[in-house]
């Protein structure tokens, strides 16, 4: 009887079938490639403006200010964006900008994700999707993540009053920086069809 129930549980015991692994498995479509693939590129441009902002820029001053670069994509690409993966690509960056020590503190990741969110959520509400009303919105959320972070440097004995004008100087070059973005933003936009319509 213990012989019968051994050669049973022996028999019905099948291993698994050997096969694909999960990243064989996995079957994005043309759409889903597209996605990937500007979303994927947009992080390069981030990480890029990051790199040209640390090694190059950091080492020019302009009337006591340096540029922004990170903040201008990071804004500019989330305005351009529908207002859900906007945000969600400005809370992302902005957690990658400021772990990357670029950052002026971490205060960074609300500021950025909330005027992001704000600026695009406007945009979409109240203006046509365009060059003008892009670049607008992302110029007055450029502005206004500037002046959040002078004052937060105020309240924390970090800085005084008299830089208040380094800090919009510092603004006028982040809204140079859109200027110049916007061509490659919307290029890269443009993958895997419209982002929406209104």
């Amino acid at each position: 009887m213990a012989k019968r129930k051994k050669r049973r549980i022996r028999y019905e015991f099948k291993p698994d079938v050997q096969g694909k692994n999960l990243l064989q498995k996995l079957h994005l479509t043309q759409f889903q490639q597209q996605k990937l693939l500007k979303w994927s590129l947009y992080s390069l441009l981030i990480l890029a403006l990051l790199i040209v902002q640390d090694v190059i820029m950091s080492q020019l001053h302009f009337m006591g200010a340096v540029t922004d670069l990170v903040v201008s994509g990071i804004l500019l690409i989330s305005v351009m964006e529908d207002s859900e993966n906007g945000s969600l690509f400005a809370l992302l960056s902005s957690a990658f900008y400021v772990f990357s020590g670029s950052a002026p503190g971490p205060y960074a990741i609300g500021y950025l994700t909330v005027f992001a969110m704000a600026a695009a959520i406007f945009r979409q509400l109240y203006w046509r999707r365009g060059f003008t009303s892009n670049v607008l919105c992302a110029a007055i959320a450029v502005v206004v993540y500037e002046l959040a972070v002078f004052g937060t440097g105020i309240f924390l004995g970090l800085t005084y009053w008299g830089r208040i004008g380094v800090f919009l100087v510092t603004a006028l070059f982040g809204c140079v920086t859109l200027l110049i973005l916007y061509p490659l933003v919307r290029a890269i936009g443009k993958i895997g069809g419209e982002i929406w319509s209104e």
